[in-house]
């Protein structure tokens, strides 16, 4: 028994429960994943607390209008202000290296390229995922000027480049990168040649936690991956890896780059230090708390 509100959310956290179980199961829980259910928890738990006469299809309601928010506010809308603060740091003569592939950073180039600015890019990429070869491809398509390099030539590029733009999984409240394995590497060697980093990232992808190694919380890729050969003729010496005890394979798919390499965040509050992620953090949650 109880008020029809605390009813109402316990009903409703537990349709919740196998769906958020269901994802967990498919691929560990990442940082954006675990601020956007934390958030979803602690709306349906302010509403009950709030109307305490609120009925389960009321309570419903006011969720999927909290979905629908966050959605808007903290993803498509957000992604347009990383797109206008990215294109406003490209100008024309510019040679931008990025790595792999992201979504912030491809509609940055393509707005910048839709505004007539003069300017080419890099596509670093690492196998096995190889996620810059369609990335490439689309920036051609657009009509950018691109080359596709590997990570292992970078260092005979990178004296051509002006700016480096990173995506982000999730960003740490000491400033740190969590982004697709490799990315540490490139922002290593722009650091060493004086080239600015700019990570473009939402601020749900921040969090209040903070590692200190890439080991930590990271996420493996199936290590059949790394010992397949390019040529589907040729027989991988590694095929057999399973059976020898003396061998094992680890496929990681991110790694942390230190706040020091990190030139500049483009988030949706604007173009910001890697220091200031504690701050943007902390009015976030006095946000959500007065909500």
């Amino acid at each position: 028994s109880g008020t029809p509100s605390s009813v109402g959310r316990n009903d409703l956290v537990l349709h919740f429960k196998k769906p958020i179980e269901y994802l967990i199961s498919c691929r560990r829980l990442s940082i954006s994943m675990g601020n956007a259910i934390a958030g979803l928890k602690h709306k349906i738990n302010a509403i009950s607390d709030a109307k305490e006469d609120i009925t389960l299809d009321a309570l419903k309601k006011e969720v999927c209008q909290y979905i629908d928010m966050f959605i808007f506010e903290r993803i498509v809308d957000a992604d347009r202000y990383i797109t206008m603060h990215g294109v406003s740091r490209i100008v024309d003569g510019d040679a931008i290296l990025t790595f792999g592939r992201s979504s912030a950073v491809e509609m940055i180039l393509r707005n910048a390229k839709e505004e007539g600015k003069k300017f080419s890019v890099f596509v670093v990429d690492s196998n096995p995922l190889f996620e810059g070869r369609p990335f490439a491809h689309r920036l051609a398509t657009q009509g950018i000027d691109c080359t596709y390099v590997l990570l292992s030539a970078i260092s005979n590029i990178i004296r051509e480049v002006t700016k480096v733009f990173i995506g982000a999984a999730a960003v740490l409240t000491n400033g740190s990168v969590y982004s697709r394995i490799g990315t540490a590497s490139v922002c290593l060697i722009a650091h060493s040649f004086h080239k600015p980093v700019l990570c473009c990232c939402e601020t749900y992808k921040f969090t209040d936690k903070a590692w200190f190694n890439s080991l930590t919380s990271n996420e493996e890729g199936d290590p059949n991956q790394l010992i397949m050969a390019d040529d589907e003729d040729c027989v991988s010496d590694l095929k057999d890896w399973k059976s020898n005890d003396s061998l094992s394979i680890v496929n990681m798919q991110y790694d942390l780059t230190p706040p020091e390499y990190i030139s500049m965040l483009i988030s949706e509050v604007g173009m910001i230090p890697p220091t200031s992620v504690p701050v943007i953090i902390r009015e976030y949650h006095l946000k959500v708390g007065d909500s």
